[in-house]
């Protein structure tokens, strides 16, 4: 009957040990978490570096077609100083404006600034729209770049 309870003690003492997670297996399975994330996570950034500058541009375009409606109608675009809330709030003294020329409130740029209007532009007859990219400062490479009116990228 001894024989039998020292069985059935060691039989419990090995299942415990097969039942359990050891240190090991445990820093491997954290190894192979943080590879992973080390390997995805900059890959996810630049996918949501890439959406910004995608819509940044979307939003210029959207911009540029608002704006193009608003010279149909007025014969001429919104100066600098009246800036792109003359597509939502009609300007003083314009009595052909048939607006507003976009359904909301004048949006920022993905990075929460606003976005520089000029008119008369300095690349062509039509209005310069610009966003300053993820720096804020004109110029810049990468995310930084500039995102503007006159060119399609």
């Amino acid at each position: 009957m001894e024989e039998q309870v020292e069985k059935s003690r060691s039989g419990e003492v090995k299942k415990a040990r097969e039942a359990g997670i050891t240190l090991i297996e445990m820093l491997v399975v954290v190894t192979i978490i943080a590879l992973f994330a080390g390997l995805v996570v900059p890959r996810m950034l630049r996918r949501t570096d890439t959406a910004r500058i995608t819509a940044a541009r979307a939003q210029i375009n959207a911009f540029m077609t608002a704006l193009g409606a608003y010279k149909l109608d007025t014969g001429v675009y919104p100066t600098t100083e009246q800036g792109l809330q003359a597509l939502r709030v009609q300007p003083q003294g314009l009595t052909q404006w048939q607006g507003p020329y976009l359904p909301q409130e004048i949006p920022v740029d993905p990075w929460g600034r606003p976005y520089v209007y000029k008119y008369p532009g300095e690349h062509g007859d039509e209005p310069d729209i610009i966003s300053y990219g993820a720096d804020g400062q004109p110029g810049g490479e990468g995310i930084n770049a500039d995102i503007v009116s006159w060119k399609s990228q």
